[in-house]
């Protein structure tokens, strides 16, 4: 791989790391902000709504800018309000911080997605767009059992430090990897129209977005509930993220290395199922820490490989939409995991924390019909990847 795409991957690991650090920390917010649970899990939710809004907003926004500059300048300005955010001083501080804070990842993962295309022939596409997202899955095995250990022994505010000192550092690193002139092409009210209006593109949109709803009604409060549920302290806890984090790093190279041969849409639906089969098995799981490792176990194959997937999939369907399917497909994940921590945070609220598991399987049977239905339309429909006009 070009060593520019080794800067975008880790430039999403720190990303996902930054974003993952809230639910990774969240009993140590709970406690030292002297706020409930579910009002805690309100930071998860508010920073997925800007996420998601932004995320085509800012696709729009950006469209000429030099891809090195602006995916510098966003690492940037993560790493400054990840550090502020360290130092509020109370949750009423911290909330608006967060959502200041996470601006950049509704700018970064689509972006960077998004000029890969620019970067490798086309015939690396797919492999080179999971390498990218591979971050993602390395800061589930790095990133949030660090963030859980880091709150767990010196508190929340010292795993956001953290996170803003890698994204100072790897800021520098993509603007020295990156090369210059990298833009992809703007796209027109009529190319945004093309997208939003194709059925296998917005139901293909729409089966990441009812996975990210069906994970995060769970996966928000893994922390609590496994506080509560199983007694874990910080260090069981990071040891159970890290064990999580593995598979889901294994999931996405195991996905990369076959999603050309599997094809995308059949490579989601595996994930999802995974992802589904976990869910049915949970209450398994409540009873010893080793039968709930093992439970996790295809949820963590599934989960960060289906959005690679997912990703994989807009793209070849609209090669020349690349850009607003990325933005849109984000914006969509981003919106699940609000709708999601929103869900958790109510069914918590009404004592329901050991029934989060239900609500998600439902959602992630309806993401996996989704997914179905999506690839017969897209069957029918072969002229979505058409070239769109663009600015």
């Amino acid at each position: 791989m070009p060593r520019s795409l080794w800067a975008l991957m880790v430039g999403n690991f720190v990303i996902g790391t930054g974003v993952m650090a809230v639910p990774g920390t969240l009993n140590d917010i709970s406690t030292s902000l002297q706020v409930s649970i579910p009002q805690a899990g309100l930071l998860i939710t508010a920073g997925a709504i800007l996420m998601g809004v932004g995320a085509p907003l800012f696709a729009t926004l950006v469209a000429g800018w030099d891809r090195r500059r602006l995916l510098t300048l966003s690492l940037l300005w993560y790493a400054l309000f990840m550090g502020i955010s360290a130092f509020a001083p109370s949750y009423g501080w911290l909330l608006p911080l967060r959502v200041l804070a996470v601006i950049p990842p509704a700018i970064f993962t689509p972006q960077a997605a998004a000029c890969v295309g620019l970067l490798v022939p086309d015939a690396q596409r797919g492999k080179a767009i999971t390498f990218v997202f591979l971050g993602w899955s390395v800061a589930s095995v790095l990133g949030m059992p660090l963030a859980a250990w880091i709150g767990g022994l010196f508190g929340w505010r010292w795993a956001f430090g953290l996170v803003a000192v890698l994204a100072l550092l790897v800021a520098g690193w993509v603007w020295r990897a990156m090369p210059d002139g990298i833009r992809p092409a703007a796209l027109s009210r009529q190319a945004w129209a093309q997208t939003l209006g194709s059925p296998p593109l917005m139901l293909a949109v729409g089966v990441t977005l009812l996975s990210a709803f069906g994970q995060f009604t769970l996966f928000a409060y893994f922390a609590p509930y496994h506080q509560q549920v199983l007694g874990l302290g910080a260090g069981a806890l990071s040891l159970l993220f890290l064990w999580f984090g593995a598979f889901g790093l294994t999931g996405n190279v195991l996905l990369s290395r076959r999603i050309d041969r599997l094809g995308a849409p059949r490579a989601v639906l595996i994930t999802l199922s995974g992802m589904a089969l976990t869910l049915l098995l949970w209450p398994l799981g409540a009873s010893a820490l080793w039968l709930q490792a093992l439970v996790l176990v295809p949820w963590a194959l599934g989960c960060f490989s289906a959005n690679s997937a997912q990703q994989a999939r807009l793209v070849h369907m609209a090669p020349a939409l690349a850009p607003a399917t990325v933005a849109l497909n984000t914006s969509a994940l981003y919106g699940g995991q609000a709708l999601g921590s929103a869900l958790g945070g109510g069914l918590i609220a009404q004592g329901l924390m050991r029934q989060l598991h239900w609500f998600g399987l439902v959602l992630m049977l309806a993401a996996m019909a989704l997914s179905w239905q999506a690839a017969r339309v897209q069957k029918r429909s072969p002229s979505t990847a058409a070239s769109p006009h663009t600015a």
